[in-house]
């Protein structure tokens, strides 16, 4: 069974619209353990949240996993993980984490309980709550 991601980026370091604009993004620089466990567990095909963190809070797309299982190319010493991704699709109305806060069915998702996890996994419920929400 597939599993359901939410990857942060700060949008002055790398945005939704970069991803758009590379086709294909590594998603690297993590250095959180739970949060490489996570980018450890991916497969490729699943499909994550592309949340844009410190400026907008909001999810804005959804990128899909091209490539799982490298090793991070910014970490000297090998031990980081990383993936690639390709943009998918733009959310038609971006999820605001005020949104998110909101929504009964979403308090216990690691997004909220573990706010400053960079890369955070949903179960399919709440995949298809904040799939609804923005417009899908």
């Amino acid at each position: 069974m597939p599993r359901y991601w939410l990857m942060k980026s700060e949008p002055f370091k790398y945005s939704w619209d970069d991803l758009v604009a590379e086709k294909e993004g590594v998603w690297d620089g993590v250095r959180n353990y739970r949060a490489r466990n996570n980018l450890a567990a991916m497969k490729v095909g699943e499909e994550a949240f592309f949340y844009h963190s410190r400026e907008g809070l909001e999810i804005v797309g959804i990128c899909e996993i091209s490539v799982a299982g490298i090793k991070d190319p910014t970490d000297p010493e090998g031990k980081w993980d990383a993936v690639k991704v390709k943009s998918k699709i733009k959310l038609p109305r971006p999820v605001t984490l005020k949104q998110i806060k909101a929504e009964p069915k979403l308090a216990d998702c690691e997004l909220i309980r573990l706010s400053r996890l960079s890369v955070a996994e949903l179960t399919p419920e709440e995949w298809q709550v904040i799939c609804k929400m923005g417009g899908l």
